[in-house]
């Protein structure tokens, strides 16, 4: 039998024979809704396991945090180690604690900035970030395209400037309006960071608010921020039906938003595929197992014409 430890760390143990392979894990932080479900994945991929134990800390978005738990799985002689990085430009030195050791790493959710030069017992498990701010940014272009609404002004909301995701998914954005993909003309009055955060998004749109500058869309890097404006504008006063709203994740959350007419785009990326997906890797390369270096899950759109296949997912 399985049971679960709790404290600042989770773990999941098999009582099972010396033969058993451990795997730790470092969560960049445990207090997210997406990264939850992609940490309960694994929790969940290990328990329908034999022999496999899994154990996973929460790194509270420290980075240095997170590397004395990498150091501290090797020291303890984990068989491989799963890494969601707290900051994606700071793991080079992960990298190098892992490879030194021998011990196998894989990056997961978060693309590492040294993905292309990662050693050939390491390998990097996320969707791939071009789909999806390029899928959310398209199909808010058609949607105000179907609204007459050309040109439109638009705000957009950033994740933490730290973080790959946040960079790629901004990124989008401007590429389909500079492509020419989009059928109206967007204008963006101004975007800013709001760190993933609901409660910052929510202040963020407030102040945005305050301005008094009409708009007629905005396209968050992901759920909560896209939440947490919805939560501002609504306590203005501003009917939901009159404003375009688009986020990536497909969490429950955003799904209820979606189905009570506030979120119109979500982008489902595949959280506990992702995290089953990174602990297969793990135990692969830790047996000598040949991996893909990128393994990647693909997105998908969310409407309110689809929403129900994917309300047990996220």
């Amino acid at each position: 039998m399985k049971k679960f430890l709790m404290s600042t760390a989770i773990a999941v143990s098999m009582a099972g024979t010396a033969s058993a392979e451990t795997i730790g894990v470092s969560m960049a932080l445990f207090d997210d809704n997406f990264l939850t479900v992609l940490r309960n994945g694994m929790i969940e991929q290990a328990e329908s396991m034999e022999g496999v134990d899994i154990q996973v800390e929460d790194a509270q978005n420290d980075v240095a945090k997170q590397l004395d738990q990498i150091n501290n799985f090797i020291a303890s002689g984990v068989d491989a180690i799963i890494v969601n990085p707290v900051d994606t430009s700071a793991t080079e030195a992960m990298t190098n604690a892992a490879a030194s050791a021998g011990v196998p790493l894989v990056y997961v959710n978060r693309e590492p900035i040294n993905v292309d030069a990662l050693p050939d017992s390491q390998a990097f498990v996320a969707s791939d970030e071009r789909e999806s701010g390029t899928l959310e940014t398209k199909e808010i272009c058609r949607l105000l395209a179907e609204e007459g609404k050309d040109p439109a002004k638009i705000y957009v909301m950033m994740g933490e400037l730290s973080n790959q995701a946040a960079v790629q998914r901004t990124q989008d954005i401007h590429d389909v309006i500079e492509s020419g993909e989009c059928e109206v003309t967007l204008e963006i009055i101004d975007e800013q960071t709001a760190n993933w955060s609901r409660d910052e998004a929510q202040d963020l749109m407030t102040n945005w608010l305050s301005t008094g500058e009409p708009f007629d869309a905005l396209i968050s890097n992901n759920d909560e921020m896209a939440i947490g404006a919805i939560q501002a504008m609504k306590s203005a006063g501003i009917a939901m039906d009159e404003v375009l709203v688009g986020g990536i994740d497909a969490t429950q959350d955003a799904l209820q938003a979606m189905a009570a007419g506030d979120l119109d785009v979500t982008v489902f990326q595949d959280a506990a595929g992702q995290g089953a997906g990174a602990l297969d890797a793990a135990l692969k390369l830790a047996r000598g197992e040949d991996v893909e270096q990128k393994v990647y899950v693909p997105f998908q759109l969310v409407t309110p014409d689809n929403m129900s296949e994917f309300q047990t997912k996220n």
